[in-house]
Parts: structure tokens; sequence; C-alpha cells
């Protein structure tokens, strides 16, 4: 490709950057801030406010707001057709539809309990298959009242997904762009070893008050360098995690008659009936099984709480409940369920310790998903995941600083177009994150399908700064600095000013009262004004730059520079 190895490597690195970077900086910022989702969504709904609480009685309850619960509207409309087989007679109605299971799951750091329940397609296409329409509801344990409906988890339901699959849904092209992304970060960080003879070196030099090219590219090694174990690891699990289920989901696929058959295997070895027996059984005290999990992890050396418990087979004879342990005390995913018949509440089956690859897959898929309680590692991952960020940020501007002097010569448009859609991605992904809080605060509580106007609010925020990004990239093809840089910093630090006081103004809740009582609602304060205190500083700084006038001569590039195609 070109004269040698390394300068192979290079292009390589350059352009796959170029292409997929703008998808890598959305993945890490909002994988970043998945880190306190549940933080974040306690800032977002007032109601739950209040410290985590262990799983209430199942009996008393959770059951009767779990028989209380309907199918899903949306769910039931597209699901419900691709289930059912017409063959067999007219589709159920949505409401006549019987329960199947029934689950509720919390963590350490959620106030309240998800619950949902999976209702039965009474004549499907397969048999075999998962064949269930959905319905859920989120509630506070200390009461059992649901909280309203539209609000939005603005943490794990918005944000979470956006991480990983970009809230493109349709063929699941969001989940293929996102692994794209993660194969091509892999190869940049192989490459880029391969260009930088000299890591170590990287590790101990930022020269911020040489040019700003050489600035630039100090500041995109050391933050590649000093962040590379995280950002390899993370990468490569996130692949492994959301292989068997999108990428290579050979079990649902060529292979899923084999996988059939494992199913029913596994369920004659364990005890755990696969199918329904098709006899009406009772549901015996789920509470009293909830105590006997509880002894056998206590005998075992590893008491805990129930993180998650699901009914299997609902009303049948060959009902089933699974009782998982919170695994929040370690980093592996543990789940150590426990399960019991469900009739009698006699104990089926206690799952035995991990063998040695299971216990691999469970530490690394723990790793990532960062369900423990250790509070420095989490704070860690959000600094890893902004370095990612700013690295990729930097090698934008790199790329344009050493080349949009030669393309305003030339009359070329490359660099303005990379230098606007850095600013739409980078500082146009900030204002849309400030915007959907301000729209959370300022929206009427009781507004029906609130959580649709908060993600029109995020989404036309951002389509806005990227056109406000283009509209003002004209200076760009003149050798200069776009101002688009400067003023949306100073958007988003209004933006995350605003959202902090319009915090105080519709719940009383300031900092002078939860940085002493109430941290999750603390900390995403303290974290919008250290942002917007950032912004407005960068904006200052981008000011002074712009009043310097045209551009002075730059130095001759470095080998290092030169190295960077």
């Amino acid at each position: 490709m070109l004269s040698n190895f390394r300068l192979s490597m290079t292009w390589l690195h350059t352009w796959f950057g170029l292409v997929l970077g703008f998808v890598l900086v959305v993945v890490f910022f909002f994988g970043s801030l998945s880190v306190f989702d549940r933080e974040i969504d306690r800032w977002a709904i007032p109601e739950t406010r209040f410290e985590p609480q262990p799983m209430p009685s199942f009996d008393r309850v959770l059951l009767p707001i779990l028989q209380r619960v309907q199918p899903d509207e949306v769910d039931y409309a597209a699901n419900m057709p691709l289930l059912h087989d017409p063959k067999q007679g007219p589709m159920t109605p949505r409401l006549e539809l019987p329960a199947d299971e029934f689950w509720a799951y919390t963590t350490h750091r959620d106030p309240v309990l998800a619950m949902g329940v999976g209702f039965r397609v009474p004549q499907p296409k397969d048999p075999q298959g998962h064949n269930h329409v959905h319905g859920d509801t989120t509630i506070d344990p200390r009461n059992g009242e649901a909280l309203r409906e539209g609000q939005q988890k603005i943490g794990s339901e918005f944000f979470y997904p956006l991480h990983y699959s970009l809230h493109l849904e349709w063929k699941l092209i969001g989940f293929w762009i996102v692994a794209l992304a993660a194969l091509t970060m892999l190869a940049m960080l192989v490459t880029g070893l391969v260009m930088h003879r000299k890591v170590l070196a990287e590790l101990f030099t930022f020269r911020p008050t040489k040019h700003l090219r050489r600035g630039l590219l100090d500041l995109h090694n050391l933050t590649g360098v000093v962040a590379l174990p995280f950002h390899f690891f993370f990468a490569f699990t996130g692949l492994v995690i959301f292989a068997q289920f999108y990428y290579l989901p050979v079990s649902q696929t060529m292979l899923r008659p084999l996988a059939q058959a494992h199913e029913v295997a596994e369920a004659a070895a364990t005890g755990l009936p696969h199918a329904r027996a098709g006899v009406a059984g009772p549901l015996a005290s789920v509470d009293a099984m909830v105590l006997e999990a509880r002894r056998r992890w206590d005998a075992r050396g590893m008491p805990g709480q129930v993180g998650f418990l699901q009914v299997h087979h609902v009303g049948d004879a060959n009902s089933y409940v699974s009782i998982y342990r919170a695994g929040s005390d370690r980093v592996a995913l543990v789940g150590q369920a426990v399960h019991f018949k469900g009739s009698t509440g006699e104990v089926l089956r206690e799952e035995p310790a991990p063998t040695v690859p299971h216990g691999i897959e469970e530490f690394l898929t723990g790793l990532h998903l960062q369900h423990f309680e250790h509070w420095l590692l989490r704070w860690l991952y959000v600094f890893g995941g902004l370095l990612g960020c700013v690295c990729i940020a930097t090698g934008f501007l790199f790329f344009v600083e050493k080349r949009k002097r030669q393309h305003a010569q030339r009359g070329v448009a490359g660099s303005r177009v990379v230098d606007a859609l850095a600013v739409s991605t980078v500082t146009g992904m900030l204002i849309a994150t400030a915007a959907i809080l301000v729209a959370n605060r300022v929206l009427p509580a009781g507004l029906a399908e609130r959580g649709e106007w908060e993600r029109l609010a995020f989404w036309g925020a951002w389509l806005i700064a990227a056109a406000h990004a283009f509209w003002r990239s004209a200076p760009v093809a003149q050798g200069t600095v776009s101002p688009a840089w400067r003023e949306q910093c100073r958007a988003f630090s209004a933006l995350a000013l605003l959202a902090v006081l319009l915090n105080w103004a519709s719940t009383g809740d300031h900092l002078g009262k939860t940085l002493f009582s109430y941290w999750p609602v603390a900390g995403v304060d303290l974290a919008l004004l250290v942002s917007a205190g950032l912004a407005w500083g960068a904006a200052r700084r981008l000011a002074r730059r712009e009043r310097s006038g045209a551009p002075q001569a730059l130095p001759k590039p470095s080998p290092e520079e030169t190295a960077h195609v």
C-alpha cells in the first residue's frame, strides 16, 4: 500500500479513526455516563430520590402488582403478528393473553424496583421459541406504588442503550455499527502501537506551550497510551458479550434445532422443567423460598441479598422459581441461583460454583457491566472513557490542523467537513446531553409521553448543533479556526448551569442540601457544574486564539507529526 509496513499502519490508523471515530466518541462518552446511569435516573425522577431498598415481600407486595400488569400495547402490536400462527385461529386479544413468567430486578444502586411479566402466545408459529409479549412496571418498594407513566429513566433507559445501539433499532443496524466501530478500535490500538515506537516516552510527553499541532499530537498520544489497556479490554469484551445475541447468533439461526435439543437435555439433567405441563398448579410461598436461598448462600460463605427473581410457567404444575444472588460485592457477574418447585417450594437445583471457563466469562462480563460496589473503580471507568473521547477528538483536530491550510490553498473542503463533523460530534453531543436534562426539569411532571418529548429535545438539540457547526465552518476553508467550537462550548456551559438551577427550582434539592444527604443527585449537579466551568474556560481560550488574527506560519513538521498521514 505504502513504502513500508509502518506507513501502511499509519494510513490505516488515520483513516479508520476518521471514518468511525465519530461513532467511537459517542460510544465512549455515553458509556462513561452509563457508569452512573442509576444516579442520573434519580436526578431525572425526583420521586425516586431515596435510599436503595432490598427486594420486598413477593407474596404480599410483588405478586398482587404483577397480577395487575398488562401486556404493553407497542410490544403487542409489533410482535404478536410475528409470533402468532394464523392457521390456528385469530390472534388472542391483548388483555386476554395469559401470564407465563414473572420477574423482579434490583441492584444496590436502585431505590426503585423493576418488574415485568412475560405473556404467553397461545397459538405460536414456533412452539419451541420464545413466544412472549411483555409488560413491565417500576414501583416504589416501600409502598408498592407504581411510578407515573411516561417518565423516562434517562440514565439506564436512554444513555445506556445509546452507548451500544445508537438507538438505531431497525434491523439492529445500531448494534452492527457499534460492533464495526469496536473492531476498528482494536485495529487502531494495534496500528497505533506500530506507529509509536517510543510508547513509554509518550507517557511523560506533553508540550502544551508549543504550537497547537504539537500539543494536540502529544495529548492524542498521551491519552491513547495511558488508557490503552482500558480501551482494548472494553472494545474486546463488548464484542464478546453481544456476539452470542446479535453478531453471531448461530443458536437462533443455523444451529437452532441443536440449541433447542440442548435446552431440552439440559432441563432433564438439571430437573428444571423446559415446558409447561398443561395442568394447573398453585404457587407456594416465594418468601419462604427466598429465606431458604439466603440460608444456602450463607452456608456457602457468600451471604447476600436477592438481585433477580423469576417465576417460570406461572400457574402450571411445572412452575419453578429461580432466585439469583446480587453480586454487588464482587467483580464477577455472579448468579449462584437456587431453583425451587413452584407448587411446593422444594429445592430442585442449587447451582454449583462455576467452572474455570464459565468463571472467566462471568469475570469479564462483570468487569464490563460493572454491577459491583467499588466506587473508585467506577470513577476509573469514567476517567478511562473520557480519555478515549479526548484521544479521538484530538485525533480529529490534529487531522484538521495539519491539512487545513494546504486544503485552503488548493480549494479543497476536506478539512472543513471534518472539522464541522468533529464539532457536531464532540460539542454537539454535550449540548444534546445538557438539553435533555434541561427538558426533564422544564416539562410538566404529568405530561403525557413525557419521555418522548425529552428524547425529542435531545435529538433536536443535536441536530441544531450539527447545522450550526456546518454553517459556521467557513473560516476553516481559509485556514483559521471555526467559531463554532467557542460558541458551542458557551452554549453547553449555559445549558449545564441551567440544568442545575432548574433542578434546584423544581425540586428544592440544591447542592447545600444534597451534598450532605443524597450523593446521587449532588454528584450529577457537581458534574454539570465542573463541566460548565471547563467548557467556559475552553471557550475563553478559543476566543483568545480567534482574536490573534491571521494564522501564523507553523514550524516544519517533526518526524512524529509527519508519520501521521
